[in-house]
This record gives C-alpha cells, structure tokens and sequence, in this order.
C-alpha cells in the first residue's frame, strides 16, 4: 500500500492501515486539515464559505467524495458536488461560482487502485508550495476545529457543469465550430471509462461532430488498460482508427486534463505535439504572444513561438510552475508536453476539452494539397524532435545535489539552466537531469532530432553520473 502526502494533494492506494494507504482516516484527515485551511483564509468575509468538489469515475469515487464532502460539512462548510466530473471543470466551477477552494478526487493517470485529492485556492488553481507546505502542517498537527450543530455546513448538488464547461468553450472567440462542422469529421474516442465518456461525445457534438466511434465510454471507473496516454497503452484506438476510415482519435485519461491524438493512419501524434499543435493556432491568430512549457517539454514549442514573433519561456517541472511563469511573462497559451493545455482565455489550468476544440479548430483550417483532413500532414509541418526518457535508481549513501553540482560543473561552458534541477542545452538538443520528489531515482530526459541521437545524448550523461558515484 502507498500512501504519498505532497504539497499539491495526497494521494495513494485505496484499502490498508491508516498512514500506509488512502484509508478513510486519512481521506478525513486531509480534508479536515485543507477545510482548516480554507477557513482560516476566510476570516475576514462575511459570507457562506463554499468548496466545489467533483470526482472522475474511479470505483472509489462515491467513497471518498461523500467521506471529503461530509468532513467539510462538519467544519462548517457549504459544499457544491458536481458529481461525476473532470478536473478543469471544477477548475472552472470554482472561479463561475466564486467559492473559496476545489477539490478534485482523482488520481490522474493513476490505475484504478488509486485515488486522490487534488487541492484548489479560490482561483481554480493547485496550490503554491507555501500552501501546500500548510496544509501539510495542519494535517500533522491535528489542530482543527469542528463546527457545533447550528453551524455545520451544507451540500448542494451541481449538474450544470457539464453543458456550462462546453458553452464557455464554444465562445472562446478562437474556436471555429463552423469550421469544424464543414470538415464533416470522423472521430475514434477513447475515455478509458471515466469521466470523459461523458464530456468528450458532448463536446465533440456540440462542435458539430456527428459521426462518433466511442470507445470506453462508460464511467464505470473499470480502466480497459493502463489509464495513462501513452503509446504503449493505445494500441486499440490506433487499430481502431485504421479500421473505421477515421480521421483521427482523441484520447484523454481519467481525470480529462491530458489529450493524447492518433493520426489518421493510426501512428501517435505524439503527446508532445498536441500543446504544439495548439499552440501553433493560437498565436497564428494572435498579433504577437509568449509561451510558456516546463523545462523536460520539446523544444518544438520554442520554435512555433519564434516562428510567430513570440517568445517561449521554460518553467519548472509541475503545472503549478507552468502557471506562475505564464501570468509572469503574459503568455497567451501554453502547459506540459504530457498533452496538458493551458488557455488562460478560459482558465489556468490544463484542459483537454478546450485542447480539442483549439487542435480540431487548427486541423479544420489546415490546407496541405489534397489532405485537408489528415493530421498526419499537419504533424508533419512541425519540426521533429524526439525525447528519450531515462533514469538512475539511487540508494540512500548517493549524494544528488553533489551530482547535479558535478555535471553543471562540467559542462558550463553550455547554456545551463538550473530552474529545477540541471538542464543543458546543445545547440538543438538538451539534456534535463532531475531528482524526483516522489522516488528515489534521478530522471534523465533528453531531446534530439532523431532517437538514435536523443537516446545516445542520453547514455553519455548517464555514463558521467555512474562515473561521479564511483569516484564518491
């Protein structure tokens, strides 16, 4: 059983002893400590204070969700259960409903095992550090205060959440249904069997995409494969796309803040791409605009932004740190090469609804020859790059900083950055070298124009970080 506790949420496997996994001790234990919290950022309003909370559709879900909603109900809080739901939809509820905090119970990508709170401010947004460092002190310190009889707090049931997402996203002025209707669009969808069985069809046929191949679209929380969008887990869209004759697949994970795309001939888009994609529309519509992706992103992004006259700005690893940078630098859009979009036009967090429409309203007004529909074609007119994703297992004697202090040293003759962790850039290819905040291993992300190069860019910095443990 696992059990991790970190500044954006806690999260683990459901079942064991309190402390060893996400049992209903600890579920209330966090949601007491972030109730706690929010309140104490309340003092000085004279109002109800109010949490939105939704759930994916995890087995779990109905448990955790009535466990998290019945502790803020006892600190006095009034809750708004959007029920079955994603992640940038209670990021959006929030903000509609001017409450004073989210809650998102999911874990993401995670197999179906595990279950998460994911914490919100008042914004729609994940916590800074500093937030999450104190709610994580509330939580061991024990110290919250429960609401006496004439003052707990309430729960409302929201259902308008749904069409109100998908309405707010087809007024993006930048969102061309017209378009996307004339192009007559065949679509393959797969929605691992969570909430976006029920988002991704409405949305795709408010955006006058009748001819529809589900896959996975019950909300049943029963993944059919590993949840997390990656090749080796989308084979059967792929297959599934050749089959029908369709134009492409969209798929999005359990909590519907990632989109992963398969070309027409079945190949991955590559989830590095579909920021790209996006992003290449929107400042193609904009006069001038900056962009923002974390440090392990390709650097495909950095090219569309100076292709338009932008600017690109690399952050942190973490979508938290993506959105600090964005609203620093005024980017117009941007997000995680893990197919997360960010479009501060409707919110600041990753979205894959509103990713859809933007990547739909670029394919829609693409023109290639005769392959007016072909995504393939469209992926083609970006600059290739390929990133290999490694990493070094440490034990407990390994020094980390020492190593990242080594290999900066070595190298700083190149452009370094050293925002999170150590990044060195190589004319067109870089290496990121980071220590993971959730294992105990250094993950080595590296990028070049083809494989062969990524993957031996890769091994050479591998061979100096084993060298430096051998000397130490």
């Amino acid at each position: 059983m696992t059990l991790i506790k970190s500044i954006s949420g806690i999260r683990g496997t459901i079942g064991g002893k309190a402390g060893d996994g996400l049992s209903p001790m600890d579920i209330v234990k966090f949601a007491s400590a972030y109730g706690s919290w929010v309140l104490a950022r309340s003092l000085e309003s004279n109002n109800k204070v109010t949490v939105v909370i939704g759930r994916d559709a995890r087995i779990s879900g109905e448990m955790v969700t009535n466990l998290v909603a019945g502790t803020l109900v006892g600190l006095g809080i009034h809750v708004i259960d959007l029920g079955l739901s994603t992640t940038p939809t209670v990021e959006v509820a929030v903000t509609e409903e001017k409450a004073n905090g989210g809650i998102i119970i999911t874990a993401s990508h995670n197999p179906k095992e595990w279950n998460a709170l994911k914490l919100l401010n008042e914004k729609g947004e994940f916590l800074s550090g500093a937030d999450g460092e104190e709610i994580l002190t509330i939580a061991e310190s024990g110290d919250m205060k429960y609401a006496t009889v004439g003052h707990i707090g309430s729960i409302t049931k929201n259902d308008i959440y749904l069409q109100k997402h998908i309405d707010l996203i087809l007024a993006l002025p930048l969102v061309d249904k017209e378009a996307i209707e004339k192009k007559n669009f065949k679509i393959v969808i797969d929605c691992v069997n969570s909430t976006g069985g029920i988002y991704v069809p409405a949305l795709l046929r408010a955006l006058g995409v009748t001819d529809i191949v589900e896959l996975y679209c019950e909300p049943n929380g029963h993944f059919p494969h590993n949840p997390e969008p990656l090749p080796e887990n989308l084979t059967e869209i792929s297959a599934a796309v050749r089959k029908h004759n369709a134009d492409l697949g969209l798929v999005v994970d359990p909590d519907v803040d990632r989109l992963a795309i398969v070309s027409e001939d079945g190949e991955m888009f590559g989830e590095e791409y579909t920021l790209v994609t996006v992003a290449d529309y929107v400042l193609s519509k904009s006069k001038r605009g900056n962009t923002v992706s974390n440090l392990s992103s390709t650097r495909a992004l950095r090219d569309v932004t100076e292709k338009h006259g932008g600017e690109y700005s690399a952050s942190a690893v973490g979508e938290v740190n993506v959105v600090e940078k964005m609203k620093e630098v005024g980017a117009i859009i941007g997000g995680e090469g893990n197919g997360g979009v960010i479009y501060p036009e409707l919110h600041y967090g990753r979205d894959a609804l509103v990713g859809i429409a933007l990547f739909l309203s670029q394919l829609a007004n693409f023109k290639d020859g005769n392959c007016t529909k072909c995504a393939s074609t469209l992926r083609a007119s970006y600059n290739n790059y390929y990133i290999s994703k490694n990493k070094i297992e440490l034990t407990p004697d390994i020094d980390v900083d020492l190593i990242l202090k080594r290999i900066h040293d070595k190298y700083k003759k190149q452009p370094i950055s050293t925002i999170d962790g150590v990044k060195i850039e190589f004319d067109k290819e870089w290496v990121h070298l980071r220590k993971s905040n959730t294992e105990p291993i250094i993950r080595i992300y590296s990028e070049s124009e083809t494989a062969s190069t990524a993957d031996h860019l890769a091994g050479k910095i591998i061979a100096d970080i084993k060298e430096i443990i051998k000397e130490n």
